[in-house]
C-alpha cells in the first residue's frame, strides 16, 4: 500500500504562485507513475498533470500547459506540481494520484492510489 500526503494548496491572488507537494509514505513509489488531477465545484476530475517514474516524461492538461510544471525527486519519495500564473479557473481541489503500470496516464480510473486532496483558491 502506498499512502500519498497532499500539501501546499491555499488561497492566492490572480497571477500568483503554488507549489503542491505529494509525498509517498509506507512504500517507495520511484517505480510509479505521479499524476495530478482536480475537481472544481459542480465539475467532474479532471487530469492536471502525470510524470513517468524516471521523471523522463511529462504530460499536461491543455489548460495548464506552459504555466504548471510538475517534477519529482525519488529520494525524498515526492512529486511537485508548481503552479505558475494562476487564474480563478484553476480553483478546485488538487489530488495527487500514483500507480504502477499505468495504462492511461490522463485517466483517473487507471490509478489506485490516491491523497486527500488539497484546496487551491484563486482570487480575482
Amino acid at each position: 500500500q502506498v499512502q500519498l500526503v497532499e500539501s501546499g494548496g491555499g488561497l492566492v491572488q490572480d497571477g500568483g504562485s503554488l507549489r503542491l507537494s505529494c509525498a509517498a509514505i509506507g512504500r517507495t513509489f520511484s517505480r510509479y507513475t505521479g499524476g495530478w488531477f482536480r475537481r472544481a465545484p459542480g465539475k467532474e476530475r479532471e487530469f492536471v498533470a502525470a510524470i513517468t517514474w524516471g521523471g523522463y516524461s511529462t504530460y499536461y492538461a491543455d489548460s495548464v500547459k506552459g504555466r504548471f510544471t510538475i517534477s519529482r525527486d525519488n529520494a525524498k519519495n515526492t512529486v511537485y506540481l508548481q503552479m505558475n500564473s494562476l487564474k480563478p479557473e484553476d480553483t478546485a481541489v488538487y489530488y495527487c494520484a500514483a500507480d504502477d503500470g499505468v495504462l492511461d496516464i490522463r485517466r483517473g480510473a487507471s490509478y489506485r492510489y490516491w491523497g486527500q486532496g488539497t484546496q487551491v483558491t484563486v482570487s480575482s
